[in-house]
């Protein structure tokens, strides 16, 4: 999935500057992926032992985690994908308001495909009563949806004629998950409210940069997801959304900070980059009044959706790491 903000690239860095905190990780660390978005630094940390306390306020990162981090051995899964595949067209939710042939006027998927997604999403209630199975089904769809998507990489806009991927036939496929016997915990809660109930040995912090709003970039996710009866909104037909503090020039100092302030964590990491919202030297000055900080900077390109913009200047990513007084 092309993600923005994803850390993916970034990955080898921050291990770089973190893995002497883990030490022997023995006993296990617990580290906490406090806005997982679609997870790619949490699985990397639990995959090397640790044990993740993985949170996302998006319910469609919920699920994605969730799968990924929680997901039993499931018996039979190549047959009920195999049944969910075989299943015939329908026209739901994501027909009538997210295909041309429907007169939505909308074109995130071909006519076909938003017909598909609707048969394996209404295929899947099937096994709600069977929660990690739900859920790993439905991490499934995202995850096969997300490939044949008529847009140039997020959900706030559609491409106007269809991309040779969108044309291609969606085909339900297994969701990735790590294969672990460790007690991971999964949340779905809003990042400063539920920092006050969690402790481990490393929190780490990816909190958005900018203006973008994740439930608008990726309303659609939430939709397949949810499956729920709302009103679309505006061309793009978005549905509601909280609206992040993070994305906003008076609130994401102050955001962010809360959560420095309430973490009973000794060890907190920080991602952020010179594009962001908050003032690199006003948020070095801020880390500093809680600990001992340093910080590390590395070339990074920008996310792929937005590279055609005039200012094509490479950005700087920068990680900070913070031992709490």
């Amino acid at each position: 999935m092309n993600y923005i903000g994803s850390k993916v690239k970034l990955l080898s860095f921050i291990d770089a500057h973190t893995s002497s905190l883990l030490k022997e990780n023995v006993p296990p660390k617990i580290f906490c992926d406090l806005f997982a978005g679609s997870g790619s630094v949490g699985s990397y940390f639990a995959q090397k032992g640790c044990i993740l306390l993985s949170n996302d306020l998006e319910f469609y990162s919920y699920v994605l985690n969730r799968a990924m981090l929680k997901t039993p051995t499931l018996s039979a899964m190549d047959a009920i994908i195999t049944s969910l595949n075989a299943l015939p067209l329908r026209k739901g939710l994501m027909y009538e308001h997210y295909c041309l042939e429907s007169g939505s006027g909308r074109n995130y998927f071909s006519d076909e495909n938003a017909q598909k997604i609707d048969a394996v999403r209404q295929g899947i209630e099937a096994y709600k009563r069977d929660e990690p199975l739900y859920i790993y089904l439905l991490a499934s769809l995202l995850h096969s949806a997300d490939k044949v998507a008529n847009t140039a990489s997020i959900y706030s806009a559609y491409l106007k004629h269809l991309k040779p991927l969108a044309c291609e036939k969606l085909h339900l496929h297994a969701f990735p998950s790590l294969s672990t016997s460790a007690h991971h915990q999964v949340f779905c809660e809003d990042a400063n409210v539920l920092i006050s109930t969690l402790k481990g040995d490393i929190l780490y912090l990816d909190p958005p940069y900018n203006r973008r709003q994740y439930g608008a970039n990726y309303h659609i996710l939430n939709t397949i997801a949810r499956y729920d009866a709302f009103t679309p909104k505006g061309k793009t037909g978005v549905r509601a959304y909280e609206s992040s503090a993070y994305c906003k020039s008076g609130t994401a100092l102050l955001a962010l900070e809360d959560i420095i302030q309430k973490a009973n964590f000794p060890w907190i990491v920080l991602s952020y980059n010179d594009e962001g919202i908050i003032d690199l030297a006003v948020l070095s000055s801020m880390l500093e009044r809680y600990g001992t900080c340093a910080s590390f900077q590395m070339p990074h390109q920008r996310f792929k959706g937005y590279r055609n913009q005039e200012n094509k200047k490479a950005l700087s990513e920068y990680l900070y790491i913070l031992e709490k007084f």
